[in-house]
């Protein structure tokens, strides 16, 4: 039935593929322009209006274009004060692109559990892993019992766009001094309670690699204030001051800016967004109609949220069936995937600080991911 349902929606004898792009705007003519312009790397009149129209766009008092969601990640933990040495806690459940960014500061990821609504970072978790292991020092500063180590940020991740429980997490951070930054990398389109994803923290991070909602080929996205944004643009411009010839770089700066060229081909995608959202989220309504009287449970977007439905997912009873539905679906040619191995089981991460994952554990090994692309065809 789920292979019927996949082949009739998408009308394609083809191999179907997880999340695959749309271009039906107005991508070719502005990736065009850039090529007249000859303005195809870093500096052009595309990549400030990208900025301009995500920052308008989600909310956010600033955005600043980087070369992908990892990049923008790290300098937003950068511009949280993590430095090398300090604990930054995360989900063991999301990409390896989120821990990475806590490594890449010199940073150690500690996993709390999620909550399995929202597949999100539990505040519970959170909360309880913190009052048995940490305390907040006279300078205000979030330690460990155990070795006095600074834990200086959290960072929940927006599981396949739907928003973590955020009304909770942000009590939960500031009675425990913490820097929240968001990984909203899958969320664009998402929003809590009325308010956008990825600025609800001191940063947050979006991604558009080719596999998410809207794509610029490689790239991300910076959500801060206007200081923090400032700071955000000089780092990842390689640090260099404004000077009409002369090369001056007064610290330490990184090569993250996005190119002109895929800021234009963001610009176009951006457009549309609002009827991908749409599509999508009728897609995920009749994927919901599809398991309502299935042993599967269908993940839907939690209370006062909507989500993007970046990815359509669902909870298997076990991961039998789960290995069941992988084999059966990829055999036929519908591409569907499990959710991410845990971090903490990575070997780069599997010695890290943990709390109790019961959740995590329990969802990876029953979570699938459909096929979740806007069909050929549709009118966007």
């Amino acid at each position: 039935m789920l292979i019927d349902f996949i082949r009739d929606y998408y009308k394609t004898s083809e191999v179907i593929p997880l999340h695959a792009p749309v271009f039906s705007g107005h991508e070719k003519d502005y990736v065009v322009d850039t090529l007249e312009s000859t303005f195809v790397s870093s500096v052009g009149a595309y990549v400030d209006r990208f900025e301009q129209d995500v920052a308008s766009y989600t909310g956010s008092p600033k955005a600043v274009a980087a070369v992908n969601g990892t990049a923008a990640l790290h300098i937003a933990l950068k511009l949280a004060g993590v430095a090398s040495g300090d604990l930054v806690i995360t989900q063991p459940l999301t990409f390896v692109a989120t821990c990475n960014a806590i490594a890449y500061c010199g940073a150690e990821p500690v996993f709390v559990d999620v909550d399995r609504d929202t597949l999100g970072l539990s505040p519970q978790a959170l909360e309880q892993w913190l009052s048995e292991n940490a305390f907040v020092d006279a300078e205000g500063l979030c330690r460990t019992r155990l070795d006095h180590k600074v834990i200086r940020a959290c960072v929940p991740m927006h599981t396949f766009g739907h928003p973590a429980e955020l009304d909770s997490l942000i009590r939960v951070t500031r009675e425990w001094s913490l820097a929240l930054v968001e990984d909203a990398a899958e969320s664009l389109g998402s929003f809590y309670k009325g308010q956008h994803t990825g600025t609800f923290g001191e940063i947050g991070a979006l991604s558009f690699n080719g596999n998410k909602i809207i794509t610029t080929g490689g790239g991300g996205m910076i959500l801060a204030d206007e200081p923090t944004a400032a700071r955000a643009k000089h780092l990842t411009t390689t640090a260099k001051k404004p000077h009409s010839y002369e090369y001056i770089h007064d610290e330490l700066g990184y090569n993250y800016r996005m190119p002109n060229l895929n800021a234009a081909l963001g610009c176009a995608q951006l457009e549309q967004l609002e009827k991908l959202i749409t599509i999508k989220r009728e897609l995920a309504s009749n994927y919901q109609s599809l398991f309502q009287n299935s042993s599967m449970q269908f993940i839907t977007e939690p209370a006062d949220c909507r989500s993007n439905y970046w990815l359509n997912g669902v909870i298997c009873e076990n991961k039998n069936q789960r290995d069941e539905l992988l084999n059966h679906t990829n055999c036929k040619g519908v591409m569907t995937r499990p959710i991410w191995a845990l971090m903490s089981h990575l070997p780069m991460y599997q010695n890290c600080r943990r709390g109790d994952l019961t959740n995590a554990e329990w969802l990876e090994e029953r979570v699938v991911n459909l096929p979740s692309s806007v069909k050929s065809g549709d009118s966007v």
